[in-house]
């Protein structure tokens, strides 16, 4: 269902319970490196949003892509839990121009994985990265890269990583000390299909450019957008991807 709209406030009203469960620290450790070495060493990710005019610190990709990597990690874990046949998160550094295929490939499968922090209560799609076909955009001229996602799962986490890292860096050690002064949490929101996606983009579910979400948040991109609590429960991703 669309948000509640009142001029340019849009509000949500079809919320989820955030359901917290354990990360392990092993995969705390893991997105850490991967996202340091992204943000701050070899790798490359944009440093605006697809139709948005911030541009993004160093601190702030690195904060995007740890929350990123353990919303990929979870869901792996999960998916072997349930039997699944998927394949392990990537891990490898890309330079500039190199884009990942999938978050996620299960039983032959490309799942997008959206992360957002516990408090959030949309799965967002910047409208600049998807067609009206829901393909991914960046990714359709890549020959070797998928721009079909068969499914799309929010997954989120708390604590918000944003409130504890400050956009100076000190230094890799005391980085990580910070990131281990918390427990990390996550729960798995819900999923939605590519036919929803395609749903969505043609009955125009857009949060706009500079809309104010709940009257507190100012939008630096348009995105579609799906309440949490529409999404599909979780056990729907998992019968699709064990049918033979």
């Amino acid at each position: 269902m669309k948000l509640e709209q009142n001029g340019n406030s849009y509000f949500v009203r079809h919320k989820k319970v955030f359901d917290p469960h354990l990360v392990e620290e092993v995969f705390v450790k893991q997105s850490f490196e991967f996202a340091y070495e992204m943000a701050y060493g070899k790798g490359f990710h944009r440093d605006h949003r697809s139709g948005g005019k911030m541009n993004r610190s160093d601190a702030e990709i690195f904060q995007n892509t740890f929350q990123g990597k353990i919303a990929e990690i979870v869901l792996y874990k999960n998916l072997l839990l349930q039997e699944v046949n998927v394949d392990l998160p990537d891990f490898s550094i890309h330079g500039r121009g190199i884009w990942d295929d999938a978050d996620l490939k299960a039983a032959g499968k490309s799942i997008c994985v959206k992360s957002a922090t516990f408090f959030s209560n949309l799965l967002l799609l910047e409208t600049k990265d998807w067609d009206n076909e829901g393909k991914y955009i960046p990714n359709r001229d890549n020959s070797k890269a998928a721009c079909v996602y068969d499914y799309f799962v929010l997954v989120r986490i708390k604590p918000d990583i944003k409130k504890l890292i400050a956009e100076s860096v000190e230094g890799k050690e005391i980085l990580w000390q910070e990131i281990q002064k918390n427990s990390w949490f996550y729960d798995i929101a819900g999923c939605a299909s590519l036919e929803t996606v395609q749903f969505i983009i043609d009955k125009k579910y857009i949060l706009p450019k500079n809309a104010l979400l709940n009257n507190r948040i100012k939008m630096d991109a348009a995105n579609y957008y799906i309440q949490a609590n529409d999404l599909q429960n979780l056990e729907k991703l998992y019968s699709a991807l064990k049918e033979k």
